[in-house]
């Protein structure tokens, strides 16, 4: 058995940045990895899917050139050369990440499949064979999730994708059926329909992105609709069949119909990577869906055990996962005291154009009872949106009525996401509207917008 002073298990977004800070320190640490290091971001998430996005934008920017004067009149999608490009930045991507911790020193890497034989100990099935046993006084549980199945009758009988599997396609789908409707189903339903796929998306919710606003989710909606995506809200597909074509039974609205397609991509939830892990053995509580508790500093139910990133559930995104890193290796390393409670969780759909949130929608601010102000601004009133020919989405900011800071914002359109970041540094240094309103942003950037986002307030 060998001895460490942590032992991190899985090499994603952060149990990466983790093992080494903790090996920087002095610590003797092991990282344990099962399939490939850099998890689910670098090699199945956000790094191959954005590549793949901006492959599907050249394709969109292609069909309509001739709107600002550069008609295109032949193009082709060679998916064989996206895949390729994509390929080859996620080998980019990940080779740096292994090289970084098999060049650390105090840091060991090992891969293969850990389990717990007791609080302090892990038991690694290694990949090249054999097996061994280590043992430390701090572990940390980063194991990610995977695509969750939804029980549909026959599924197991036909071949679907997953948003793994779909990176790995060597033709365009003739038509491509999604159960599902939030991030991942949406960034790869415009994605095939650019690359030239019939696409419909079924999802179970009553209404479309029952998280966002209204307003916010209608505007998206219209426009991947207007990008010709089918898409079936209040709908249960119900049983599934394979022949020449794939036949799905659904309800939708409540009323059966029957839709048939080329594809599946099954994109209806996510799952916890805790089955070979033996936590009950140990003590280590999970919830009814299988994600590990931990308290607001990331500890498990089992001193010395924590778990970061997905595989604890709530908010499932990379910035979150390296965050928590940063919140463990303070408390550890420099005894700050730091917490998970009330940190900001800003997010992007990478749709195009995407959207971009952080803080409180209106319809959380409304049932907390709340009073609040709103400030709305299509995208068409934007002088860089009509100059570069792109005036889809809108802006919108939930402000406290008596303070008139922002408590959230809901961007969509071009650069969403980075105007988003913007007000929520302004939200962090506690900025008023008028403040923003007022504020000097270059012509004609994006960011200026926020001045005539406020417009609207200024008789507040």
């Amino acid at each position: 058995m060998k001895t460490y002073d942590a032992i991190v298990i899985g090499a994603g977004q952060a149990g990466v940045p983790l093992a080494k800070k903790l090996a920087g320190a002095g610590m003797k640490t092991a990282i344990i990895e099962r399939s490939i290091v850099g998890g689910t971001c670098i090699n199945y998430g956000c790094t191959p899917t954005k590549a793949m996005v901006a492959s599907a934008r050249m394709a969109y920017l292609a069909e309509h050139g001739k709107e600002m004067g550069v008609p295109i009149s032949k193009y082709k999608v060679d998916l064989k050369a996206i895949m390729a490009r994509k390929d080859k930045i996620v080998g980019q991507f990940q080779y740096s990440a292994e090289r970084h911790l098999k060049e650390m020193n105090g840091l060991d890497l090992l891969m293969g499949e850990a389990s717990f034989v007791d609080a302090h100990t892990v038991s690694v099935l290694l990949n090249k064979g054999g097996r061994t046993e280590l043992t430390a006084k701090h572990i940390f549980i980063n194991t990610g999730g995977r695509t969750a199945m939804p029980e549909i009758e026959g599924l197991d009988k036909v071949d679907f994708l997953t948003s793994s599997t779909i990176l790995d396609l060597k033709a365009i789908p003739e038509h491509l059926l999604i159960i599902g409707g939030s991030y991942i189903a949406l960034e790869y339903g415009q994605m095939f329909r650019r690359f030239g796929s019939k696409v419909t998306i079924v999802d179970k919710s009553l209404r479309f992105l029952m998280r966002e606003d209204e307003d916010i989710a209608q505007c998206l909606r219209e426009l991947l609709e207007g990008e010709g995506i089918t898409i079936h809200t209040n709908a249960k597909a119900t049983q599934i069949k394979q022949n020449k074509q794939i036949t799905v039974k659904a309800n939708i609205d409540g009323e059966d119909a029957t839709l048939r397609c080329s594809h599946i991509l099954v994109a209806a939830g996510r799952k916890p990577n805790t089955d070979a892990l033996n936590l009950k053995a140990v003590g280590i509580k999970t919830n009814v869906k299988g994600y590990v508790v931990v308290n607001n500093k990331l500890e498990t139910s089992v001193k010395g055990v924590y778990a970061l990133g997905d595989v604890k559930g709530g908010p499932a995104f990379t910035h979150i996962a390296y965050n928590d890193h940063i919140v463990v290796a303070k408390n550890l390393l420099r005894k700050k005291g730091v917490t998970i409670k009330d940190r900001p969780v800003p997010y992007c759909m990478f749709t195009d154009p995407e959207l971009g949130r952080v803080g409180i929608t209106e319809q959380e601010a409304r049932a907390a009872g709340i009073k609040i102000d709103i400030a709305t601004l299509p995208m068409k009133y934007i002088s860089r949106a009509i100059e570069t020919g792109d005036t889809r989405g809108m802006m919108k900011a939930v402000l406290d009525a008596k303070t008139q800071k922002i408590l959230g914002v809901a961007i969509i359109g071009t650069e969403g996401g980075e105007m988003m970041s913007v007000l929520q540094v302004a939200m962090a240094g506690g900025f008023t509207h008028r403040e923003l309103r007022e504020m000097v942003f270059a012509h004609p950037t994006w960011s200026e917008a926020i001045n005539n986002l406020f417009m609207a307030l200024d008789k507040i």
